[in-house]
């Protein structure tokens, strides 16, 4: 969803067990969320394995529900679902933005705020893509860069956390989950609701 300038050369640099799981976590939501999955990404999710059995929490749960979405799905249907979702004749069952989510209109404040902040930190929207930034698939991708930057401290990653995601985010994946035409994005749906509690908690907890 986004292009980067200036973090680019900065970005995957050596990062601790908890913050490569946070990096992923988020990229594999961006590119879930941006665009039918392909079927190598579907197999990647079969092999994904929480690190603990006995104590897996909320988003080891959310992660053996996506692996059991894959092996119930095929990428015809899963084409079909995510237009059904996001694109739909107009407007999907479910969206993305989130301008809209915030104010009830697209393309308003909150997105130029946005557009403002990514252009402080680096990060370029790629000329090729149609949708603006605020899309859930373009901040979960922004996330996973500033998380990955090492110039970019940990009150960056609060910042535009609870700047740009956290205030709509949770409503957007519990509406993923209760969506009609939802069938595998039920599993996105849950791990996006159980990831951004986490976050929640986890960037607080970084701020005392």
């Amino acid at each position: 969803m986004t292009g980067v300038n200036s973090i680019s050369s900065k970005i995957i640099q050596p990062m601790n067990d908890e913050s490569q799981l946070r990096f992923g976590t988020y990229s594999i939501l961006a590119s879930l969320l941006s665009t039918t999955p392909s079927q190598d990404l579907l197999d990647s999710l079969k092999r994904i394995k929480p690190s603990s059995v006995d104590n897996i929490g909320g988003v080891g749960q959310a992660w053996q529900q996506i692996c059991l979405a894959t092996t119930e799905t095929d990428l015809d249907s899963l084409d079909d679902e995510y237009h059904a979702l996001f694109i739909g004749l107009g407007r999907g069952a479910v969206v993305p933005f989130g301008s809209w989510h915030i104010t009830g209109f697209l393309m308003d404040k909150p997105l130029s705020d946005l557009r403002d902040d990514l252009k402080t930190l680096g990060i370029e929207s790629d000329e090729n893509q149609k949708d603006p930034e605020d899309h859930i698939s373009a901040l979960c991708e922004s996330m996973a860069l500033i998380i990955a930057a090492d110039d970019i401290d940990e009150s960056r990653e609060q910042q535009f956390f609870f700047r740009h995601i956290n205030p709509w985010a949770g409503k957007f994946f519990k509406e993923l989950v209760v969506a009609d035409s939802a069938e595998f994005y039920k599993s996105v749906g849950f791990l996006g609701q159980q990831f951004i509690e986490f976050e929640n908690q986890y960037l607080n907890i970084q701020t005392h």
